[in-house]
């Protein structure tokens, strides 16, 4: 290559990297944009270094799309170019395009304000500085949590301090690799239609993003740090929540390196728990997540917590919590029997929110607070469990909702918070309360270490409390499969599976005919015997029910909105009958189908994808 013009010696060797099919198509647009256009100038000499040196992969990986905005907000990899990563480029944009959305919703006025916060993940702190600066030079009044702090914290400074939108930056469970940032809007939630698509609109036309050095912002008094006050108001806010009982637990705490002890262990405190003790281990603020096993910290893994359970038995602990890095999750396991010497068993997101839904209940049932316009809510793709948990306290479940803890928000502001009672989703996030609108970590640990102390002194186990509830309603048993699926490559294979499963699903599944598929693509049921479609109801949304003929056993498909794979979630039931008779022979039954489930789905995908 030559000297004299580097941009277009970079264009030519583009054009040939198409040719020789180095790069995408689609990523040599976006290259090219950020090598000619004005709003990239700042960009254009790592890029043209790339090209020198033939980095063509790494060019394909980082520009073959635009990063969009999914569930979570705009989440991925990191890198310094690159519209398919996270940089200071889509990272200004977002902040800015929120800044202009806001800005012009509210007719321009005086005296906006976002309040914003961040995890441990790298760079975090960083990304923080540069959207406050953005903020700061749109207009805003920032309120800044300035330490690691967890995402409901700022779920309910937006609420406390009433902002008119917030943001959060965090990658929640993704690899060390990976940053993001959440986007929440003047009610405490992220942000939902139709105020998303006029955010995304803004984000990706932003021509100039234009940043207020933060020290500048933060002398002038522009941003005002509020870390003190609201983690007393969150703190005291939450634990209001809480319900009378015993406290003489013994619980074994990890934040998975995240933000969670700076939320959990005051409000475990303030709830009358004296004995918490911190896994050390894990204790230490740190984007590598170094002790956790692949060094990703989701406490949906069961490999996280095999260290934890061998410390659980030294102590004698009677519950294992962890949240996930930015603190909106929970992870928990539990002794199987009344010695904490003996086996322990995890539980999964959907176990959890049953058994968190049952104690909420009771506790108010006792209380004679609860009525029959009071309700719970859930994610389409959460067990049915629950449901059958509210109907049998008398209240409403709302649960034909899409993935994204923002729609059971929407819920909560629709038909009331005076009578909400509790939300759940699948993926492990809880909520309890008025105080904030996203999932929080921190108010299901105080929940779930109420319980045990309750069971302590009725010396049961969580374990035997949840086969309780199997035994009352039927024994459900779930289970996700992750089809992951890379690059430019995986996602026309996301596509390709995605649209088999509409127009040519599986005739049956684990030997059982497939009754019905609801698609809340196009809102439409169709009924597979007779191949007839009938208009249906609800969400509208990337989201496929195949259901079985037995009832209650379904597979739902979704591709993630924060990673790129599809998700399948895989529902059986036993009868109530059933498993009141034999929960063991249930149990039995119900594994062995998610086994022959799991293997026929993977292998229709194989064939398909």
């Amino acid at each position: 290559m030559s000297n004299i013009d580097p941009v277009q010696d970079s264009l030519n060797a583009v054009e040939s990297a198409v040719a020789a099919e180095k790069l995408s198509e689609t990523a040599a647009e976006n290259v090219k944009a950020w090598l000619t256009e004005n709003r990239y100038s700042e960009y254009q000499d790592a890029v043209v270094d790339h090209i020198q040196k033939e980095m063509w992969q790494e060019l394909d990986d980082v520009f073959w799309t635009i990063i969009p905005f999914g569930t979570g907000g705009r989440r991925g990899r990191m890198y310094p170019i690159g519209s398919n990563a996270i940089n200071d480029r889509t990272i200004g944009e977002s902040a800015q395009g929120l800044a202009d959305y806001v800005s012009d919703y509210h007719g321009k006025r005086e005296g906006l304000s976002c309040a914003i916060a961040y995890d441990t993940r790298h760079r975090s702190r960083h990304f923080t500085e540069l959207c406050a600066g953005i903020m700061v030079a749109a207009g805003f009044k920032v309120y800044l949590l300035d330490d690691y702090r967890a995402t409901p914290q700022l779920s309910f400074a937006v609420r406390a301090k009433q902002c008119d939108c917030g943001i959060m930056v965090t990658a929640s469970h993704n690899p060390p690799s990976d940053n993001a940032v959440k986007v929440y809007w003047s009610s405490g939630a992220q942000v939902l239609p139709p105020h998303d698509k006029g955010i995304i609109d803004r984000v990706m036309t932003c021509q100039e993003i234009t940043v207020t050095p933060f020290d500048q912002a933060l002398a002038e008094g522009k941003i005002e740090v509020v870390t003190q006050e609201i983690d007393t108001a969150f703190t005291d806010a939450a634990v209001a929540c809480g319900f009378e009982g015993p406290r003489n637990a013994r619980i074994l705490y990890s934040p998975l390196h995240g933000v969670g002890a700076a939320a959990v262990l005051p409000l475990l405190k303030r709830d009358g728990f004296e004995d918490v003790h911190l896994f050390e281990p894990h204790a230490n603020p740190s984007g590598d997540f170094p002790n956790v096993p692949g060094h990703v910290s989701n406490p949906e893994n069961q490999a996280v917590f095999d260290e934890p359970i061998e410390m659980g038995r030294k102590i004698g602990a009677n519950l294992i919590l962890a949240t996930d890095p930015d603190c909106d999750r929970i992870g928990c396991a539990a002794p199987t029997t009344l010695d904490p010497d003996g086996p322990w068993r995890t539980f999964n997101g959907n176990e959890i929110g049953a058994i968190l839904t049952q104690y909420v209940l009771s506790k108010r049932a006792e209380a004679n607070t609860l009525l029959p316009d009071h309700y719970v809510v859930k994610t389409l793709v959460t067990t049915e469990l629950t449901r059958r948990i509210a109907e049998s306290f008398g209240v409403r479940c709302v649960g034909d909702l899409l993935v994204g803890f923002k729609h059971i928000a929407e819920v909560i502001d629709r038909e009331g918070p005076d009578q909400f009672v509790f939300g759940t989703e699948e993926s492990h996030g809880y909520l309890i309360g008025q105080y904030c609108r996203d999932k929080d970590g921190a108010v299901a640990c105080m929940l779930m270490s109420e319980l045990a102390a309750e069971l302590k002194q009725q010396a049961t186990t969580m374990h035997d409390y949840l086969c309780d509830l199997h035994r009352k309603h039927g024994y459900h048993r779930e289970m996700l499969i992750n089809l992951f699926m890379e690059g430019s490559e995986g996602m026309a294979a996301m596509q390709r599976l995605m649209r088999s499963f509409r127009e040519n699903p599986p005739k049956q599944l684990a030997g059982i005919n497939l009754k019905q598929i609801r698609d809340y693509g196009n809102s439409k049921r169709t009924e597979l015997l007779t191949g007839e479609s009938f208009e249906m109801e609800g969400p509208v949304g990337d989201l496929i029910i195949m259901d079985l003929e037995e009832e209650g056993n379904y597979v739902a498909v979704r591709p993630s909105g924060t990673e790129p794979k599809i998700k399948l979630y895989v529902f059986t039931r036993a009868s109530a009958d059933e498993s009141a008779r034999d929960l063991d022979a249930a149990r039995t039954k119900l594994e062995a189908r998610l086994v022959a489930l799991e293997a026929d789905v993977r292998a229709y995908a194989k064939t398909n994808a």
